[in-house]
């Protein structure tokens, strides 16, 4: 079992920068791939970023790449999203979420989620 807890949304100005951060428990951590995830008002989740156990993968939706960075820290258990050059339409619930595959942008490939952070971009 992995619980996740996501912090570091809030609202920000087009153009600025958030880092999300998404901390584990759980010692299978380092087992496990890592994605993030966000649901903007009245559309379906959509995947944002994915990263392998041991970070040396990593694959991004078009639309962020670029400007998104997704890194994790195993030693810590936290996944984080460096997130720059942000603009209104990146306005979302982000999500994380901890799969027992390998990377995939595919919800279905991921058994654990967190709560989510609301991330606001006012333009």
């Amino acid at each position: 079992q992995v619980q996740l807890v996501e912090s570091g949304g809030g609202l920000v100005q087009a153009g600025g920068s958030l880092r999300l951060s998404c901390a584990a428990s759980g010692r299978t951590f380092s087992r496990y791939a890592m994605g993030w995830f966000r649901q903007a008002p009245g559309k379906e989740r959509e995947f944002v970023a994915t990263i392998s156990w041991s970070g040396a993968s990593t694959y991004y939706a078009d639309s962020v790449k670029g400007r998104f960075t997704i890194s994790r820290d195993n030693a810590k258990n936290t996944v984080y999203l460096q997130m720059n050059s942000l603009n209104p339409e990146d306005t979302a619930v982000y999500y994380c979420a901890a799969g027992p595959t390998g990377v995939t942008m595919n919800e279905s490939g991921y058994a654990y989620w967190g709560q989510g952070t609301q991330v606001t971009v006012s333009s």
